[in-house]
């Protein structure tokens, strides 16, 4: 740690201090479910972040959702409850602005046999949540507790989003992320490194999802087939036409990820449900997909004269790895250089809440939660000591941009406007 100045040394010996509080703490935190769709269990978490975050925050408060809807097979819109979120400002009048960003979902229903926490060697742990991302909450309010118990950011103001929904698309969330990056210029997620040794992400897809309902018309499959209009095979048909579209639009993945309905064999089935993935590598993919789609939903419609209900959009967009990021993730990885820790990037084709704040012209680092593995599986790990490792990686970073190491490389002027 030689390239540490003596206050850097101080705070990351204090954070080093904080491991074994840190790992009870995860354990204590994954083995509350927090299901997307666990609304009690979101409660309870965001009660726990809030009581973590009020002594150091200037104020916390509870964010409703904004109101979400998908299709009924009838076509109809109808609502789908979200948790609400949690923001946690700090010195709200300054204008050198970060915001910090983590997620309190999982993707662990409360009946999902994955539910506790135990250890798979002396440095390895296994349980839902623990890297994706319950351990990178915790790497983000360590670090943040750590540099105010110092006073070493007295000119930086930090705003903290923890949303309940990013593990389906921070539908009910998005808006809040929104205005909240638009009076920042530089953010951090936490959700883990892309790889077990550390790695970053980089450039980053954007991705939709789609449903849509088609409606046809019921007939007898042998009397009068003829009067029918078959709502499964139109969706069919539209399901291979998305798939399609991987190949004619550069940079564009398709997944057509559920098709159901019908029932007997001798009813022309007049409802079909299905569901598609599309991630795009840039915008203009993104413009051309959205283009596409909107053609073949008509034509479908047309050919085999059925009615098509469409639910879902573009919900993140591609986020580019530009000058300004490389800016951000070089003034890191020289962190970590100092902390003993190589750090290095990758494209990746996952999507968070990076994506949606880089939308908004800030420049943001999303990986800078723990070191782990194997999220969204019953095999979910986290390497334990990655706690403290990247919390004093986080710490160090937000302290050198607070004193104004990024700002030729970014535009920035000593006080922003």
């Amino acid at each position: 740690m030689a390239g540490l100045s003596t206050p850097e040394t101080h705070l990351v010996a204090a954070i080093r201090d904080r491991q074994s509080a840190m790992a009870a703490q995860v354990v204590a935190w994954a083995q509350i479910n927090s299901g997307s769709r666990n609304l009690d269990g979101l409660a309870q978490m965001r009660a726990r972040i809030a009581d973590a975050l009020s002594p150091i925050a200037d104020s916390v408060e509870t964010c409703e959702p904004d109101p979400v809807t998908t299709l009924a097979e009838d076509g109809t819109q109808v609502p789908v409850p979200h948790g609400a979120n949690l923001l946690a400002r700090k010195r709200p009048a300054a204008n050198r602005r970060m915001i910090l960003t983590g997620h309190m979902d999982t993707v662990f229903p409360p009946d999902h046999p994955f539910q506790s926490c135990r250890m798979l060697d002396a440095s390895t742990m296994n349980g839902p949540g623990t890297a994706d991302m319950k351990g990178g909450l915790i790497v983000m309010i360590e670090a943040l507790v750590a540099l105010e118990a110092t006073n070493a950011i007295p000119g930086l103001g930090w705003d903290v989003v923890v949303n309940a929904d990013e593990e389906v698309a921070s539908l009910g969330s998005a808006a809040l992320l929104r205005e909240v990056a638009r009076r920042c210029q530089i953010g951090m997620t936490f959700e883990p490194s892309v790889t077990p040794e550390g790695r970053l992400a980089s450039a980053r897809r954007g991705s939709g999802n789609f449903l849509a309902a088609l409606a046809g018309r019921s007939a007898h499959a042998g009397r009068n087939p003829q009067d029918g209009r078959n709502a499964l095979v139109a969706a069919a048909d539209l399901a291979l036409r998305l798939d399609a579209l991987k190949r004619s639009i550069p940079g564009l993945t398709v997944n057509v990820a559920r098709l159901s309905g019908g029932g007997a064999n001798n009813v022309v089935p007049d409802k079909a449900m299905l569901s598609w993935n599309m991630r795009p590598l840039d915008l203009e993919a993104q413009q051309k997909a959205d283009h596409a789609m909107g053609e073949i939903i008509a034509s479908i419609a047309r050919e085999h004269e059925v009615t098509i209900s469409l639910s879902g959009g573009f919900a993140r967009p591609p986020k580019p790895f530009d000058a300004r990021h490389e800016a951000l993730f070089m003034l890191v990885r020289d962190a970590g250089a100092d902390l003993g820790l190589p750090i290095d990037w990758q494209p990746s084709g996952g999507v968070c809440d990076g994506n949606n704040i880089a939308a908004e012209n800030v420049v943001v680092v999303d990986t800078m939660g723990v070191r782990g593995g194997s999220i969204h599986t019953a095999d979910e790990f986290l390497i334990v000591d990655s706690l403290s490792e990247r919390a004093a990686l986080a710490a160090i970073t937000i302290l050198r941009i607070a004193e104004g190491r990024l700002d030729a490389a970014l535009g920035l002027k000593g006080e922003i406007a």
